[in-house]
């Protein structure tokens, strides 16, 4: 099963094909200069075949991971010192990232990109590839802390996203229903939707916000290489993951080697981190739910944020317990803070009101507040509405930025505040959330007419001059998703909770 050319998908090629995977290309070889005319439709054939193949080797690789679930992969690593698939992951990069301790950037390492891909490859086919410390930057928060972020250098993330790739088609056959984050075809929207149908069409009476305190900082390595080593026995994929976990951190100029800990920020982190919380979390989760529940249990998580609903309180709190104790086996706990077990559902309101305790809790969830709401019947209605700390983190950004675009001219202001509302309403504009749209609106409406007024202490821009400019430049919010239960009903595996 797991020999070259067998049926693990595990094909080596004897030689590179007529066309020449390493041959210089002029469209990648040098930044800002394009093909010879008339080729350009020759380069995107040649890059359109070459994507037709990689994606083809990593299908083999998923049917026999999905086929047999017991396959441990001993072959693996020639998929990702492929040039072919280095040179894709180099292209999926974000090409104005930060630079990491090199100071390398996208742009500097495409100038001879095809004599860096192959010499990066052949010094992962050797062994003698060698990873680099990760730089350390803090960014804020909403709540006023600093999150840690790990800038990695250019090349250690081309080689993390080429990794990933691969390693992604073995766990994705592994991976449950109900995980959501940094997974093929799914985001923060699914996920919102699942939780949306779990909670208005199934019995839930108690709702469990988790929230895995600093996950990222406190993945203990030796669990991390015994879990990925359930399914993949290839020897130099585990080198090279402990190369990336045991590389250090530059902070203040001194390097430091965590103990714990993945660094966000590298391209791999995130399926690492779904890998440890598949076997910590999902499996016990899904074990507990299926052995000790009597009632409805559904769950919906995104990297390390899940959200568990109960139709009885007792098994609630039980699971609440029981989930601490296996969390502290390795080496996690829960956000005090962050995580609540709460009242909701369609007759939290009226239970409440009967024992005189108020109104319902309410609960956050990737970027939302969820409110126990009723429709105009009278009928119970899960109401989302923009995080208030969210809200106010993007106004404050938003206003700083324009601090600095003052004294720009007028439509490139507004084509910048434009893009920062279209941004915003694709992610924020769900069914039920437009008056907080609207609120966004309107308070950049009135940033940016200060802004306006601040330009010159001598002229003022008259109101129906601005108020044209607004109306050219801000567009108004609409409804971009569909009901979740919509959007669900043609996706049944992701709706699974």
């Amino acid at each position: 099963m797991n020999g070259r050319g067998q049926s693990d998908g595990s094909v080596v090629p004897r030689k590179s094909p007529n066309k020449g995977r390493g041959a210089p290309r002029p469209a990648e070889g040098v930044e800002g200069r394009g093909p010879a005319k008339g080729n350009s439709r020759r380069q995107t054939s040649l890059r359109a075949q070459e994507r037709e193949r990689l994606q083809q080797a990593l299908a083999r690789v998923r049917q026999v991971a999905e086929r047999d679930k017991e396959t441990k992969f001993t072959t693996l690593w020639h998929h990702v010192y492929d040039v072919g698939r280095l040179r894709e992951a180099y292209f999926g990069l974000e090409r104005k990232a930060s630079p990491g301790v090199d100071g390398m950037t996208w742009e500097a390492y495409g100038e001879d990109l095809e004599a860096r891909l192959a010499d990066l490859s052949g010094r992962l086919k050797r062994g003698s590839y060698r990873a680099k410390p990760v730089r350390r930057v803090h960014i804020p928060k909403p709540d006023g802390r600093k999150r840690p972020i790990g800038v990695t250098t250019l090349e250690d993330k081309l080689v993390q996203r080429a990794t990933a790739e691969v390693m992604q088609g073995v766990y994705e056959a592994d991976f449950l229903n109900f995980s959501y984050g940094f997974r093929p075809k799914r985001h923060q929207h699914h996920a919102l939707d699942a939780a949306y149908v779990g909670i208005t069409q199934r019995k839930v009476n108690w709702v469990l916000d988790v929230d895995v305190r600093g996950f990222f900082d406190a993945i203990a390595h030796e669990w991390l290489m015994k879990f990925i080593g359930h399914r993949i026995a290839d020897k130099r994929v585990h080198r090279h993951v402990k190369k990336w976990l045991n590389a250090g951190v530059m902070e203040n100029g001194e390097r430091i080697f965590p103990e714990h800990g993945a660094p966000q920020g590298g391209s791999i982190s995130p399926l690492l981190g779904n890998i440890y919380l598949h076997y910590v979390l999902d499996l016990w989760a899904h074990q507990w739910r299926e052995r000790h529940a009597r009632g409805d249990v559904i769950i919906v998580r995104f990297a390390d944020d899940a959200i568990i609903g109960f139709q009885y309180e007792a098994e609630a709190r039980r699971f609440l317990e029981e989930l601490r104790e296996r969390l502290l086996k390795f080496g996690l706990e829960l956000h005090p803070g962050k995580t609540k077990l709460i009242e909701f559902g369609r007759f939290a309101a009226e239970n409440r009101k009967q024992r005189g305790a108020g109104k319902p809790e309410t609960f956050d969830f990737l970027g939302f507040t969820h409110i126990c709401g009723k429709t105009r019947a009278g009928r119970f209605a899960l109401a989302r509405k923009t995080m208030r700390k969210r809200l106010s983190a993007s106004l404050k950004a938003l206003r700083a930025k324009l601090r600095v675009k003052m004294h720009k001219p007028v439509p490139d202001v507004g084509a910048w505040l434009r893009s920062v509302l279209t941004g915003y309403y694709r992610y924020m504009a769900v069914p039920g959330n437009s008056h907080a749209l609207l609120a966004f609106r309107q308070e950049v409406f009135r940033a940016w007419w200060q802004a306006l007024k601040r330009r010159s202490q001598r002229n003022r821009m008259p109101w129906a001059r601005y108020a044209r400019l607004a109306e050219k430049w801000l567009p108004r919010p609409r409804v971009l998703h569909p009901y979740p239960n919509q959007r669900l009903r043609v996706r049944p595996k992701a709706g699974a909770v």
